[in-house]
């Protein structure tokens, strides 16, 4: 029996938009619209598209203690967030793999958490069991989330009256409205681009949607558009790139960890990171460019040029912006320093390849 998908509170402003749906994370999501994933994706690095990312899983912290009881399962550095400031952080497990990748933003009396849709249960579960007395997790699962992303966002959100959200720098948030519509808006997103993360209740979600996309510089666009562009800008996907059998160390994520969190060593699955830390892992995540124009997917073996197994790509597919492909792996440290001379096994076939720098296309946030 095949289980019954879930929906966003924009299901039905995606298939009037004409939309082709696809389960992704327990939720029918939209992959495309007739514009095409290269057009969405020229859309958000030229104006601004419009993502529904409402699968994503939302929810407060609160209760003293509350910073501290987040740093007991992440090496982030949560008690230094200021209010109204935002980080990406990672939850780790008691062996030291990823859980999760994660945002935490201090609202002053409480902290707003974004868990990825395929994690948010077990995420929330994960987080609920260890809280002390005193501290509370509260799901927001009445909520829907918005992305506006691209260098013209900051100026569709001026034109509809969210001049605090347009005012704010990267990783700043705010309560503000959008369209007469009560958000709260964060500077973040996934995409390498300028842009928004809109928060907004389910009940309002289609007439902010809408009030958006009314805007001359706005268009939608799905998952497609939003894989292709956050693979340019080098960013790691959860179950891809870095899962619970990955470090923060291995993944490229050091910068992750919070200064104070390494003399402390006081988080889950703390004692894997520090043995990595000091004396170096054996594989790490890297970029690859491949020679030619054919894109190699994830589980894509790479190889040395004598033909030694290093490892396997993660994520890869083709970059319209740079109009050639580009991908993202996991080799031995021996073989990731960039423009070390690599071969991709595609189709039982070797193809020539080189370890690159990332982001492949330069992010362009807004500091």
């Amino acid at each position: 029996m095949t289980e019954e998908l879930r929906t966003t509170p924009l299901d039905a402003l995606h298939r009037s938009l004409g939309a082709r749906m696809v389960p992704f994370a327990g939720y029918a999501m939209p992959v495309q619209y007739p514009a095409g994933i290269m057009a969405e994706h020229a859309q958000c690095r030229d104006k601004a598209a419009l993502f529904d990312v409402s699968h994503m899983g939302q929810g407060t912290l609160r209760g003293e203690g509350a910073a501290a009881a987040l740093e007991a399962l992440t090496p982030g550095d949560v008690q230094i967030l200021k209010p109204g400031r935002q980080k990406y952080a990672l939850l780790t497990a008691e062996d030291g793999g990823i859980l999760d990748d994660f945002m935490v933003a201090n609202r002053g009396d409480h902290f707003f958490l974004v868990v990825n849709a395929a994690c948010k249960d077990q995420d929330f579960d994960h987080i609920a069991a260890h809280l002390p007395g005193g501290v509370t997790l509260e799901r927001w699962d009445d909520r829907a989330l918005l992305a506006l992303q691209g260098p013209a966002a900051e100026a569709v959100m001026t034109r509809l009256g969210a001049a605090e959200a347009a005012a704010l720098p990267f990783m700043g948030i705010v309560e503000t409205k959008v369209a007469g519509i009560p958000v709260l808006a964060s500077r973040s997103g996934y995409t390498g681009e300028d842009g928004f993360e809109i928060s907004v209740a389910a009940d309002k979600a289609d007439a902010l949607a809408k009030a958006l996309l009314a805007d001359r510089d706005v268009a939608p666009a799905g998952l497609g558009a939003r894989d292709s562009l956050r693979l340019e800008a080098g960013l790691c996907l959860y179950g891809n790139d870095i899962d619970r059998t990955t470090s923060p160390v291995e993944a490229g994520l050091v910068w992750t960890i919070g200064k104070r969190r390494r003399s402390e060593w006081t988080f889950l699955g703390s004692a894997r990171i520090r043995s990595e830390l000091e004396a170096g892992p054996k594989r790490l995540r890297v970029g690859i460019r491949p020679e030619g124009r054919a894109p190699a997917r994830a589980h894509t073996p790479i190889v040395a040029t004598d033909g030694t197994a290093l490892g396997e790509v993660t994520s890869g597919g083709f970059g319209p912006t740079l109009a050639a492909p580009v991908a993202m792996g996991y080799v031995a440290v021996s073989h990731a320093a960039d423009a070390t001379p690599v071969e991709l096994m595609v189709r039982g076939k070797p193809l020539p390849a080189r370890i690159a720098p990332m982001p492949f296309v330069p992010h362009r946030y807004k500091r």
